[in-house]
Formats: structure tokens, sequence, C-alpha cells
């Protein structure tokens, strides 16, 4: 029985002489950033001289954490981790290229953070803005239980410091690759978590991926439509119950 996953599969497929491409409208290209114009912002410190353990030490130390303690994560912690999840890190010929990969540089992955136990920031909801290093601050509350419930009840979203919600502005990557662009979206989601998943490896910290959700509670939640953007892909992070 052929399914819709076996469909796309197929359906955005490349062949030679058909990549499924074409003219580029720049006039009507979409903007890369997403920003929250009047919401309250929280300033994140740029994560400099940052302590961590290296590369090799946090790909041995990297697992799947579901238990997470009381204690709660800082803000120098959360800014690290949003800037190597997806930071800009140079700035050259016009271009600001991030801390993981994007097809065609087009970076259609946006951020939200569910803030459960992070010192210095109240409990809510939040946009990461990659171009200013900033929060914004798009509802307060509690919110973990509802995130939980909406991810078939999975109690790490409840214990952890911070959940991460990755969805894609699809329209940003169609503008110059069609149907393939999806495809795409959720490689670079892919990349983006494990960049997460090592920077939170490396200050000591643990963290879970988290694939299985209802989509459209998801969305509801964070506040998208579900259509032009929609959740991906979702993380944990929090201090370890060590074992």
């Amino acid at each position: 029985m052929v399914g819709v996953g076996d469909r796309f599969q197929s359906e955005t497929k490349y062949f030679r002489g058909n990549l499924q491409g074409g003219h580029l409208d720049w006039l009507n290209k979409p903007k890369t950033f997403k920003n929250y114009p009047d919401s309250i912002t929280v300033k994140l410190r740029l994560p400099e001289g940052t302590k961590n353990l290296s590369l090799e030490e946090s790909l041995k130390n990297r697992r799947s954490v579901r238990r997470f303690a009381s204690e709660p994560i800082n803000k120098i912690q959360l800014s690290y981790l949003l800037w190597a999840s997806t930071g800009i890190r140079r700035k050259v010929g016009g271009y600001e290229f991030r801390t993981a990969p994007s097809a065609g540089a087009l970076y259609p992955i946006e951020t939200y953070l569910i803030s459960n136990n992070v010192d210095g920031l109240e409990k809510g909801i939040y946009h990461y803005s990659v171009r200013s290093h900033l929060l914004e601050e798009l509802k307060t509350g509690d919110f973990a239980q509802a995130f939980a419930q909406a991810a078939l009840g999975q109690e790490l979203i409840r214990e952890s410091a911070i959940v991460v919600i990755w969805t894609a502005i699809f329209a940003r990557s169609k503008w110059k690759y069609n149907q393939r662009a999806y495809r795409y979206v959720y490689l670079d989601a892919g990349h983006i978590a494990q960049n997460l998943a090592l920077a939170a490896s490396s200050v000591n910290l643990g963290s879970c991926q988290i694939g299985a959700f209802f989509d459209d509670e998801i969305n509801q939640l964070v506040g998208v439509d579900g259509k032009d953007e929609s959740a991906l892909y979702m993380s944990v992070v929090g201090c370890p119950i060590l074992s």
C-alpha cells in the first residue's frame, strides 16, 4: 500500500533535466528573520569565554536524558544553548551565517522556548530573535503540563528546565526549492537539534529530542497557524539526575 510518505519521497525526487527549480523572484523573497515587535524583550549576554568540554568529550557524554533534577539552569547557559544551536557566527557580504547549516542559506527554522525552570527568567513562552540574540516574550505562565499533554503525555517536558520547539516557515525554502524544500526543512531542523544536544552536553546539561506530538495542539500553544508555519521538532534540556 502506497501512503502519503511514499508519495512524498517519490514526488520530491530530483531527476536529470528536472530539478524543480526555476527563476528566483528576488523582489518577493521571504524575510529571513521573524520578530514580534510589540513584545517585551529579554536580553541575553553573548556566550563568550564559556568553559565547555571538548567536542570529543561532548560526543561521548551525549545521550537522551529523560529524568531531570529540580535545579534551574541559568541565563548564561540558556544564552549559550540558543547561540550554539542556531545563532549567528559571522557576517559576510550581506549574509548572516549561523552555527548550523541551511540549504541555500535560507534558514526556514524558527526557535520557540518554554521556560520551566530558568534562574532569572519568568515561566512562559518565548521566541528566540536570532538577529538580536534576545528572547521575545509571547505569554507568561506555567505551560509545562499543557505541552506535556500535547506531546503524548511525556513527563520529561514537564520536568525539564526548558523546552525548545522548532517550527518551519516553509515559504523561505519553497521560494528557491519548490516542493523539494520540505526535505530540506527537516534536515535543517536536525542540524539545529544536534547542535543543541552537543552544546548541552558540553556544559554538563542533559537533553532529549522529541518528534512525537500532536501537531495542531503544539501549533496552537505556540501561536502559529500550522500551515505557513508549523512545528517540526522539539527538545528538552535540564540538569540531569545522575545515576
